[in-house]
């Protein structure tokens, strides 16, 4: 069973993935990409948007992090699963992380790269009802107790790029006294032994995203 993935080490939406793999204890080859100067493999496997991640299996490609880590859940049914078994619970998780990657992370990416400080209020907003979300039941993850599911990986990308956004953008987001629950959830999700292991420093992703707003900057 062959199973490969194009990523790029910045890239949060790539990390939900290995995540997710690491999680079903899935072997993969990992294939770094230039993101800047695409090769012709990536343009080929995903040539409607042209980017990372891309999850080949078994020959066949698929594109689109959040399509990949359901692909991953139904095809590997290995515990434990990262979406819930219920209907009901399980459409809501797809809700919140529609909600999280449309309102949250997307608006604090606009923000990143216009370099301004107008979508500072709609993602403080935004993170004021995953706060409220995280504090029904007083959740320490999403997937229940001590394990990790769809929406943590999915509300993952605000422990792996958000710190270093705060430190160079404009906009300051994360706020461990006005959002105390998000702040605890960052600090269990990238304590979890399967998250500590395999993420990026802080120092390189900092080095990366300064470099990539500095380029902005002179734009």
């Amino acid at each position: 069973m062959e199973v490969k993935l194009l990523g790029h080490f910045s890239s949060p939406f790539v990390q939900r993935v290995k995540w997710a793999l690491k999680i079903k204890g899935v072997e993969y080859d990992y294939c770094e990409e230039d993101v800047v100067n695409k090769s012709p493999q990536l343009l080929k496997l995903n040539p409607v948007h042209n980017k990372v991640p891309v999850l080949i299996h078994n020959g066949k490609s698929m594109v689109e992090s959040l399509i990949i880590l359901e692909y991953i859940d139904e095809t590997w049914k290995t515990n434990p699963p990262l979406l819930p078994q219920d209907p009901y619970q399980r459409a809501m998780t797809r809700f919140w992380a529609k909600f999280v990657e449309e309102k949250f992370l997307l608006v604090a990416w606009e923000g990143f790269t216009s370099q301004g400080v107008k979508h500072e209020n709609a993602v403080k907003s935004a993170l004021e009802k995953i706060e409220g979300e995280l504090l029904k039941g007083k959740k320490k993850f999403f997937g229940g107790g001590e394990t990790i599911g769809y929406l943590d990986l999915v509300l993952g990308c605000a422990s792996y790029n958000l710190p270093a956004f705060d430190k160079i953008g404009p906009m300051k987001i994360l706020d461990p006294l006005r959002f105390p629950a998000m702040d605890q959830w960052i600090n269990n999700f990238r304590n979890h032994p399967i998250i500590k292991g395999d993420i990026q420093s802080d120092e390189e992703l900092l080095i990366f995203w300064t470099s990539l707003a500095n380029k902005i900057t002179k734009n």
